[in-house]
């Protein structure tokens, strides 16, 4: 095993901090919410969960800005990762659950399409701001010749020392489990639009339908090599349990892994949730979105147990479309989405994952007045379904990071007023 230099303090620190998580994820807190997880995945539940993202705040007071003391890179990685753990159980109280184990994943490069997008950043002074690229295909026709699968590839002693110095660390006070995930989305308009350009794959749906067909199943053939290598390795873990499944959801569910899986025997795609998305194609009507992107994501819905749909894009207008995906049962309800739509269509059977507006919190004035009437109006609009409310993609708290958990405070209040 390749030693790193860790001080023993720092080891000290760690241990006492893995020491509280194993008791935190036996407080009753956490026990219920694992339940209520649990029960809300199955339909049995009728308290709406609640969550709410941190992480990708960019302000000189974020919510979460832990004071590290370990000495050593390593050890104040997991420190920072110790903490945010305690800071979302004692700070943001939202429903997130506390497990009692550690996770590292396996560490997977792999290449690119053989060309790679240029992409410049605007000067905002470190804040999030534009971006814009230089798309590597410039002629979908003549370029196309320049893609080429990725290659993927698995550094297991690398991998194997990390969990092995873990455990070490950690030992008799909590197991490591290699656990993770290997990529966001399979939803691929992402990637598409990287390699041909936002306006191009739009114009191509009428200029060279063809040459935009070629390029989707090329993407769909190369996403679905990587989940069968995933597969086929043994590198995939189940994500049923406090784990980020979707845009902004939990893993919790008794469907998975499949009745048929045999304990210990490597992980399948169909027993893992996956997500979907194509945010890229908001202004792409139903037909053509029916037609160039849906049969592409099908064909790797089918191959996974539990399909979440939908990221920031308004889903209401395709939804006769989205239905048909055998597995789907979770959908995203963004800011810009008909909530009275999607609450009929959703049902009791797709959970409503909603999305409320980051403005919310984000601006000069922190209206409570407002949260509050836009949380009536989700649970109005949506009694009867199962409901998970999201408050994800906040940027900015205007540097009032108390912000962010008195919104779960308030939607907490909001719910029992309405149940």
């Amino acid at each position: 095993m390749t030693d790193l230099l860790i001080p023993q303090s720092d080891i000290d620190i760690l241990r006492h901090l893995a020491e509280r998580k194993r008791h935190l994820a036996d407080d009753p807190v956490n026990r219920e919410r694992r339940q209520a997880w649990l029960a809300h995945d199955a339909g049995s539940n009728s308290r709406p969960m609640v969550l709410a993202e941190y992480c990708g705040v960019q302000e000189t007071r974020s919510p979460f800005d832990p004071q590290l003391t370990c000495q050593s890179d390593w050890a104040r990685n997991w420190e920072r990762s110790l903490l945010a753990e305690f800071y979302q159980f004692d700070v943001l109280r939202d429903d997130h659950v506390i497990e009692p184990w550690m996770a590292t994943n396996w560490r997977i490069p792999y290449t690119n399409y053989g060309v790679e997008a240029t992409v410049q950043l605007g000067d905002n002074d470190g804040h999030p701001g534009s971006r814009r690229w230089d798309h590597p295909i410039q002629d979908l026709d003549a370029d196309f010749t320049k893609l080429q699968p990725r290659v993927f590839s698995v550094d297991r002693i690398g991998t194997l020392e990390e969990k092995a110095r873990m455990e070490k660390i950690f030992d008799g006070i909590l197991p490591v489990c290699l656990r993770g995930g290997f990529y966001w989305t399979l939803g691929m308009t992402a990637t598409a639009i990287q390699l041909i350009g936002l306006e191009n794959l739009m114009l191509y749906m009428y200029d060279n339908p063809a040459g935009l067909h070629r390029l989707m199943a090329f993407l769909r053939d190369d996403h679905l090599a990587f989940t069968q290598w995933l597969e086929r390795e043994g590198l995939y873990s189940q994500n049923n349990a406090n784990d980020y499944i979707g845009s902004g959801s939990m893993g919790y569910t008794r469907d998975l892994p499949q009745p048929d899986a045999v304990a210990g025997a490597p992980v399948r795609r169909k027993d893992l949730w996956f997500l979907s998305e194509s945010q890229e194609t908001v202004g792409v009507g139903p037909d053509l979105f029916d037609e160039f992107i849906f049969p592409y994501q099908l064909s790797l819905a089918e191959k996974f147990g539990k399909c979440y749909y939908g990221c920031c894009e308004p889903v209401n207008n395709r939804w006769h479309v989205l239905k048909r995906m055998p597995n789907l049962a979770r959908v995203s309800v963004s800011p810009w989405a008909d909530e009275d739509v999607m609450a009929a269509a959703c049902g009791r059977q797709v959970v409503y994952s909603r999305k409320p507006n980051p403005s919310l919190i984000s601006t000069g004035t922190f209206d409570e007045n407002a949260i509050r009437t836009d949380l009536r109006k989700t649970l109005t609009a949506a009694r009867g379904c199962r409901i998970e409310l999201i408050m994800k993609d906040v940027h900015t708290l205007n540097n009032q990071p108390e912000r962010l958990p008195r919104w779960v405070q308030i939607a907490r209040e909001v719910v029992e007023e309405m149940a």
